[in-house]
């Protein structure tokens, strides 16, 4: 098995999630608008609430 890897997807994504979690502790609201930008680019509406008494 080999142990020494060229490339490391696993600790390329844990390095995003980290300078993303920082980036946005610093300011919440760009988080919002990163994922409205995204939603209107792809054309996704947002998850709608299911209520248990519907």
């Amino acid at each position: 098995m080999k142990k020494d890897k060229d490339f490391d997807a696993v600790e390329m994504m844990r390095s995003i999630r980290s300078k993303l979690q920082k980036k946005y502790e610093k300011n919440p609201n760009s988080r919002k608008k990163r994922l409205l930008d995204i939603r209107k680019k792809y054309s996704i509406s947002p998850r709608r609430k299911i209520l248990a008494n519907s």
